[in-house]
């Protein structure tokens, strides 16, 4: 009884050192912690599409100056990825974390460039963070809007992206984006991948290269209690791959030269849609949308097969059941690829605002991962 006392007396004093109020049932501070000087600040703001979450970097990160958007790519990765561990991985972030940082565009010709970041390092290409950024700058009036649709000029790594952000009562209803050439890189490979065996396979290019592969053949339920297994897998075929003596090669440029992830393909089990697939990628993050950039390289792929033709579309649903629309836009000779222009549709939701602080005397100030 005497330490019960004690300990509620306790805690009455602090609460009154702290200007803090003590209600019925609640606590409510009465002022904003303030940072010391010393503290690094970053602002963000985050958003999902269709679950797969998208930090987008507002304040408080140094000014990037290159000349294109591969060039602050590679200038980000070498002098301050330290930032991006900090804002990706724990304890501000997670293994399955995504953001971007907006940085000056190739040309006049577009809006921003924008970089893709993620437990792994830097993407090419993210279908899902395009539909969100493009539905932030409309409400956030980075661009001039016009209705019922406001087009957007975006120049990502792999190139340049066109999106269109559908106006409806005044808010973002949803994304349509245009990617860039997508084009099927190898159709019906085999490998022999440890702990699985034979893995028949396809590699398609939607601005990221992607191993497509066929779930049920492997026994593969893309549902969310198979996560573990999937990613088990899906890094397997991965790593496979990229031991192999299979070039992953763009017609040209190097630095878009690498296996980005595996999707593993099915039926949906929900009426109306066409196919479910579960990405697996960077350093197993599993991708809680249909993936953009998969699904660009799908149009690619299904046209190839003959399951799509020009202007046929498809609908993709996610582990979480989340769908985007594909759509094979345009056809064209990309080098010697032949290639296809397309078009993903999906919607994204804010759900935050946040100021993080960086103490320099934290030990795990630049993160940390248990996976």
């Amino acid at each position: 009884m005497i330490l019960g006392f004690v300990a509620k007396e306790a805690i009455f004093i602090l609460l009154e050192k702290s200007n803090m109020r003590v209600g019925k049932e609640f606590i409510r501070p009465s002022a904003n912690f303030i940072a010391p000087s010393t503290w690094h600040r970053i602002k963000t703001i985050d958003l999902h599409t269709g679950g797969e979450p998208l930090r987008v970097i507002l304040d408080g990160f140094p000014e990037i100056k290159e000349k294109s958007v591969l060039d602050a790519r590679r200038y980000v990765q070498q002098h301050h990825d330290h930032l991006r561990q900090a804002l990706m991985f724990e304890p501000r972030g997670h293994a399955d974390m995504y953001g971007c940082l907006l940085v000056p565009p190739n040309d006049e010709g577009a809006d921003f460039g924008i970089l893709f970041l993620h437990n792994g390092g830097y993407s090419t290409m993210c279908g899902h963070a395009i539909i969100a950024i493009s539905t932030l700058a409309v409400e956030m009036g980075w661009v001039e809007t016009t209705h019922p649709e406001t087009k957007l000029e975006i120049d990502a790594p792999c190139g340049r992206i066109t999106a269109y952000a559908k106006i409806e009562k005044g808010q973002v209803s949803n994304v349509r984006f245009h990617g860039v050439p997508s084009f099927v890189l190898l159709d019906n490979g085999e490998i022999e991948v440890p702990g699985i065996g034979l893995v028949r396979f396809d590699l398609a290019y939607g601005g990221a290269f992607y191993a497509y592969v066929e779930a049920a053949p492997l026994g593969l339920s893309l549902e969310p209690e198979s996560i573990s297994e999937l990613i088990t897998k899906g890094m397997a075929i991965k790593r496979a791959i990229m031991a192999s003596d299979i070039a992953v090669q763009h017609p040209f440029e190097v630095d878009l030269s690498f296996l980005y992830g595996t999707i593993f393909m099915d039926e949906s089990p929900t009426p109306g849609v066409d196919s479910r697939n579960v990405c697996i990628f960077a350093e197993g993050e599993v991708d809680r949308c249909p993936t953009g950039s998969g699904v660009a390289g799908r149009m690619a792929l299904h046209w190839s097969q003959g399951r799509l033709q020009e202007g046929q579309s498809m609908y993709i649903e996610s582990i979480t059941g989340s769908v985007f629309r594909g759509t094979v836009n345009q056809l064209l000779d990309y080098g010697s690829m032949p290639a296809v222009i397309p078009e993903v549709e999906g919607n994204a939701f804010i759900t935050g605002q946040h100021e993080f602080l960086i103490n320099p005397q934290d030990p795990f100030k630049n993160g940390f991962f248990l996976r």
